[in-house]
């Protein structure tokens, strides 16, 4: 295990530390009478952050890895049904410390974000399909990218251009885009209060009269290639390099952090571990600018 991973998971788990003891409601409601967890919500949040950064999509084999090369940072793990339960329910609280450590880097107040969505494939064989508990939310959807259907659910990020995650949503894999964009932005509306002449880049999908003016109305302006038929817009000769930079965030999100092998059987369990993923692409940016090393999407070095 590199000093790299050590340091962040150290930095990660101080920071959440203090955030819990600051606003303790945060944590996962849990009985007033019972035992004491002997893995704190800290601990739990810092242990799943690590899982997604190594690459360990088992929870078995993971735990198993954990039990021995990091006993020195958590003295005590738990089975893995237990982690498993606990997870589900920290959903809320990783998206607290996401936000915590995305609003303390130098890239947070960058006034150009990108939008996009990428599918998370939730099964394959018509069996799944008719048996899984997110059948009714997951659906068939067209991966354009790719070229081929999927079923599943659909990730919507908006982030800055170094890849840090500013708002985010899971929905059905039909969801339109667009809507998707304006509901995150009416639930987020204190982050464009902060920054009044945003620059939003998106694909042709962001399209629409209504949609624009609907954008602007709040402050944002949108940048996004011409189709068909349209005249040339304002920005072309940006849009295939930055198609790159939104290209490379979603390849960090499925080469690196798994995303489509996620392994969640149910609503819950598929909403912790999207955000799972997300928390460490935050954690990853968070570290290395608090170290002064260069911003990249990819994550840091490790070996295991």
């Amino acid at each position: 295990m590199t000093n790299d991973v050590d340091t962040l998971a150290t930095a990660l788990y101080a920071t959440t530390d203090d955030m819990l003891k600051e606003h303790p409601d945060l944590a996962p409601w849990r009985p007033p009478v019972g035992i004491t967890p002997r893995l704190s919500d800290a601990e739990l949040v810092t242990l799943a952050t690590m899982q997604a950064i190594l690459g360990y999509t088992s929870e078995a084999k993971w735990l198993r890895h954990a039990r021995a090369h990091l006993r020195h940072l958590f003295p005590y793990l738990p089975q893995q049904p237990g982690y498993n339960k606990r997870l589900r329910k920290a959903a809320g609280l990783m998206r607290s410390v996401n936000r915590i450590l995305a609003t303390t880097t130098s890239v947070w107040s960058d006034d150009v974000w990108v939008v996009d969505s990428t599918p998370v494939e939730c099964g394959r064989s018509r069996e799944t399909v008719k048996r899984s508990d997110l059948a009714g939310w997951a659906e068939y959807g067209y991966c354009a990218s790719h070229s081929r259907f999927f079923w599943g659910l659909r990730m919507h990020l908006v982030c800055t251009l170094q890849g840090l995650p500013i708002a985010f949503a899971l929905t059905g894999a039909k969801a339109d885009e667009r809507e998707t964009l304006l509901d995150l932005l009416a639930a987020e509306c204190e982050l464009l209060r902060e920054r009044p002449r945003q620059t939003l880049i998106g694909d042709k999908n962001y399209f629409g009269r209504g949609f624009e003016r609907e954008l602007s109305e709040r402050g944002v302006q949108l940048l996004r290639p011409a189709r068909k038929g349209e005249r040339e817009r304002p920005g072309a000769a940006l849009f295939k390099p930055l198609r790159q930079v939104i290209e490379s965030i979603n390849e960090t999100f499925k080469g690196q952090l798994d995303l489509e092998r996620h392994r969640g059987r149910t609503p819950g369990g598929a909403i912790a571990r999207v955000m799972q993923r997300i928390l460490a692409l935050t954690a990853a940016i968070w570290h290395n600018d608090a170290t002064g090393q260069t911003v990249l999407r990819s994550l840091i070095a490790y070996d295991h």
